[in-house]
């Protein structure tokens, strides 16, 4: 099996031009494999810390001082890099270490065996059939952290082509939305600049509720039915929202101020008015009781935890308690190395909570999002819309199509 014989680390920087770590990992001294640790811009407040103290090349010093320690490792098991990240580091969010290090050195280990086995790296995460593609979330509006002043409170919004039936055509009927979502924005402002958010979103001068509006008109101009070929998602992204003082959502850009039921309500509008298939975050961090019950109110969408969540195993079990949530987010840099992603994504199985395999904001070119979803039978990507780094996921999606490996797309809504 390949080991571990060499390690390469560097400072570089992710999409949105900020600094990161990018660690080459050979293996048997010759097979290379290699990742770049993306970044968030929402954050959750539990997840796994990027960088001590927020410098980056402080965690470049403090890999490259341990980085024999990785010599010798099987790198096609990720619990051996796991156990010994853990001696490095044994804090629950890589606060010596840095999750940076944690991410690139996980994920360029099993790239590098995979190479070394002549195997897609899917297979190597997942060694058994079936493998099957998962439906691709595009964000086509964004606001909130992912885009400037004056464009919606709500993060973003996405467009899930649910009559898609290959990867190709569910690739084009997001590209297709998104190109008239410009269109209908241009239609109402004549001024519009072709602004784009972090993710390839649009960010339009707009109120949370016309960039719903538009984007249910762009569906529609498409030519797609709404909730037949395509449904949209919204990624609230309410902790940032939350005024923990105070008790209530501020949403500065709209003027508007809800308490937590007004939220629910105010949901639970939007899920009923739009067929929503998918909605993240609709309540803060901490909001276990009322995510459940927006769960149980709305059985046909997807209600989702990320900053609820974490890509972490304990909060997947005390969600599962309350039942509040059918989604759960999975960053695989949240968790901090690829291994206890993995056993992430595990819990969910075991708790039927389908699993969407997210980017972050700060991306790379890197493709291993795609084989990360595949391999964890993710019901969704949501890798952004347009964009190299973002595309760099969707394009590595249609390459797959050419090995009769993977059946087809995944079932939203399969137990």
């Amino acid at each position: 099996m390949p080991k571990i014989t060499a390690l390469k680390g560097r400072a570089v920087f992710n999409s949105r031009g900020s600094k990161t770590i990018e660690i080459d990992v050979f293996t048997d001294n010759r097979y290379l494999g290699r990742a770049c640790a993306p970044s968030g811009a929402s954050v959750g407040k539990y997840e796994a810390q990027s960088f001590p103290n927020n410098d980056p090349q402080k965690a470049l010093e403090t890999f490259n001082a341990n980085s024999q320690k990785f010599i010798g490792l099987e790198a096609s098991e990720p619990s051996n890099i796991f156990d010994c990240l853990k001696s490095i580091d044994n804090s629950e969010t890589y606060i010596k270490l840095g999750g940076s290090v944690a991410y690139a050195v996980s994920i360029g280990a099993i790239e590098s065996a995979a190479r070394a086995l002549n195997v897609h790296m899917f297979q190597l995460l997942k060694k058994a059939k079936p493998y099957r593609f998962p439906f691709p979330l595009g964000n086509i509006l964004g606001g909130g952290a992912h885009a400037g002043p004056g464009t919606p409170d709500i993060q973003e919004i996405l467009s899930c082509p649910i009559g898609a039936t290959n990867i190709l055509e569910a690739l084009e009927m997001n590209f297709k939305v998104h190109r008239e979502l410009r269109k209908v924005i241009e239609d109402v402002d004549k001024n519009f600049t072709y602004g784009r958010g972090d993710e390839g979103a649009w960010a339009p001068h707009l109120n949370n509720d016309q960039a719903l509006e538009f984007s249910e008109k762009a569906v529609k101009n498409c030519g797609f039915a709404l909730g037949k070929d395509i449904s949209l998602g919204v990624d609230f992204a309410s902790s940032s929202l939350w005024n923990e003082s105070t008790h209530v959502y501020n949403y500065p850009r709209q003027g508007i101020v809800r308490n937590s039921q007004e939220q629910i309500e105010f949901v639970d509008s939007l899920i009923n008015k739009y067929r929503l298939i998918y909605a993240e975050d609709p309540l803060h961090e901490e909001d276990f009781e009322g995510m459940a019950v927006l769960t149980k109110d709305n059985p046909k969408c997807i209600v989702t935890g990320d900053d609820l969540l974490v890509t972490n195993s304990q909060r997947v079990k005390k969600a599962t308690r309350y039942g509040s949530c059918r989604g759960a987010i999975l960053k695989v840099n949240q968790a901090g190395s690829l291994y206890e992603a993995l056993k992430f994504a595990e819990e969910c199985a075991r708790n039927n909570i389908k699993i969407i395999t997210s980017h972050r904001s700060g991306e790379s070119t890197d493709s291993h999002l795609s084989h990360i979803a595949i391999a964890t039978n993710s019901k969704m990507i949501k890798s952004g819309v347009v964009g190299g780094e973002r595309v760099s996921k969707l394009n590595e999606l249609i390459r797959l199509t050419e090995y009769d490996l993977i059946e087809g797309m995944a079932d939203l809504f399969c137990t």
